[in-house]
């Protein structure tokens, strides 16, 4: 798959440029209403003999128009977003960079540079897609202001429990620790990945030592103990994992703290990549009288986590 990365104003012109059918969206997490969308024009671009693409934009737009923080997080960052995008056949992928100018075009510039000026001969996209400044362009305006130019396909909503799937969705789901959804909405385990960084080594002095990672972007599940699955170089390894503030030996801490600790596993891994799959939450976090307490019950949040994912395999 081919990335090109647009920043506002681009030079490319329609002429330079091969036919293609443009599935648009932010798309993060590529849950199963996204993946309708790009698989849609995957196909239709099959039928029509010429190349898929798929349009996204970053950094997140609540980034840059002030309606969140800087450190919004992502269900997919920008390279997860890649890998699956080539997992599902996509020939090009057009990054465009989301600033105040792009934010400021109207939605006929936004068509007119970045549908027809890149040669897109038929558009897919999610019913509720909009574009253009304070998002004034709708599926509405993009079937009348096509000009006969490009053909379009918009996707219904998607549910699951008379719910639309949504990121806004599975955030929530997230945040209230309930992984095991997830898969439901992703058609795949929910997967994070991080660095193995150098924590404080005390799970190994308890018999539970844990890899502590850095995630980067990625957004977290809410604060508890779950039953997860570790990737290392390929290979799967029961776990299980934490995300919370230790208060057992801490009072106090800016910000929660994710550490796995991998089922028959010694090797050391400091400075390597993890991949965490998120199966089921075991139960909240918890302030432990002591450390002989904290750890019977570890001894149980892993048998517990063995059931979970034996039950899974």
């Amino acid at each position: 798959m081919e990335t090109i990365i647009l920043s506002h104003p681009h030079d490319f012109k329609k002429e330079q440029l091969p036919p293609c059918v443009l599935a648009l969206g932010y798309f993060d997490g590529i849950h199963i209403g996204h993946q309708k969308v790009i698989t849609t024009a995957k196909q239709t671009a099959d039928e029509l003999g010429v190349m898929s693409a798929v349009m996204s934009f970053h950094p997140h737009p609540s980034v840059v128009l002030g309606k969140n923080n800087v450190h919004w997080t992502y269900l997919t960052p920008l390279e997860e977003k890649k890998k699956v995008l080539k997992q599902l056949g996509i020939d090009r992928f057009y990054l465009v960079t989301f600033d105040h100018a792009f934010a400021s075009l109207p939605p006929q510039d936004f068509l007119d540079q970045y549908v027809k000026e890149l040669h897109a001969v038929h558009v897919v996209t999610g019913f509720d897609f909009t574009y253009g400044k304070l998002g004034a362009g709708n599926t509405d305006t993009l079937q009348f202001s096509s000009d006969s130019c490009f053909g379009l396909t918009v996707i219904g909503k998607v549910e699951r429990d008379g719910i639309k799937v949504s990121s806004t969705l599975i955030r929530r789901t997230l945040q209230e620790g309930s992984v095991a959804k997830l898969k439901e909405y992703f058609g795949r385990l929910y997967t994070v990945e991080g660095r193995v960084i150098p924590g404080d080594q005390r799970g190994r002095t308890i018999g539970f030592p844990t890899a502590n990672l850095d995630t980067g972007s990625y957004t977290l599940p809410g604060v508890g103990v779950y039953a997860v699955l570790a990737e290392y170089e390929g290979k799967k390894y029961s776990a299980m994992a934490n995300i919370g503030f230790k208060p057992t030996f801490q009072k106090t801490a800016e910000k929660p703290n994710l550490e796995v600790h991998l089922f028959d596993f010694s090797k050391s891994i400091y400075g390597e990549t993890l991949k965490i799959h998120w199966i089921q939450r075991i139960r909240s976090e918890v302030k432990f009288a002591s450390v002989q307490e904290l750890v019977r019950q570890l001894e149980e949040d892993k048998e517990r986590a063995s059931a979970i994912i034996n039950q899974l395999q």
